[in-house]
């Protein structure tokens, strides 16, 4: 069956802040045929590359990153906001509109040379996807490739991941 992941999607206007139309996934999250379909379809390029991890970035990309995980055979690493990990930890920085923040992952999250897919929600400006990159590869991890479930193409987000290989299921 074929869906209009569109149709489940919300724009919510002048949120979190005046002139921004935020991309609600919760309808499609609620949705079980939508929610499988958009699961199955981002994890499809993916499947039989040898993907040993997927990495879900705080927090959406968490509810992304588990199924795909299950649906590949592999195991799930959660990459969170600074100080919500227990052990030690590798961070990365990266801009925002007014300063910065940064992202962190368990040390020992996978053995070097791990084939690992990056999972989030949103491809926006792509600051916090490359900042989810130098941090995986820190950690000595293969990128394998980028999943999203949205792409807002106007805001580039590409452009600071030159030579990934990117997959999104909608663009805007």
């Amino acid at each position: 069956m074929t869906f209009d992941f569109r149709s489940l999607i919300a724009d919510v206007p002048d949120f979190p802040k005046k002139g921004v139309v935020f991309k609600d996934i919760t309808p499609l999250l609620s949705d079980p045929e939508g929610f499988a379909s958009a699961i199955d379809r981002m994890a499809e390029p993916f499947v039989g590359k040898g993907i040993r991890v997927v990495a879900g970035i705080e927090s959406r990309g968490f509810l992304l990153a588990t199924p795909i995980a299950y649906r590949l055979g592999a195991g799930v690493v959660p990459i969170r906001k600074k100080g919500k990990l227990p052990r030690r930890t590798h961070s990365a920085t990266y801009d925002l509109e007014y300063g910065q923040d940064s992202i962190e992952a368990h040390c020992d999250a996978f053995p070097p040379g791990t084939k690992v897919l990056l999972v989030d929600d949103v491809l926006a400006t792509g600051g916090t996807a490359r900042a989810a990159c130098e941090l995986l590869e820190q950690l000595h991890g293969k990128i394998l490739g980028l999943t999203f479930l949205i792409e807002l193409e106007f805001l580039k987000g590409r452009d600071k991941l030159p030579g990934r290989s990117i997959h999104s299921l909608i663009s805007y």
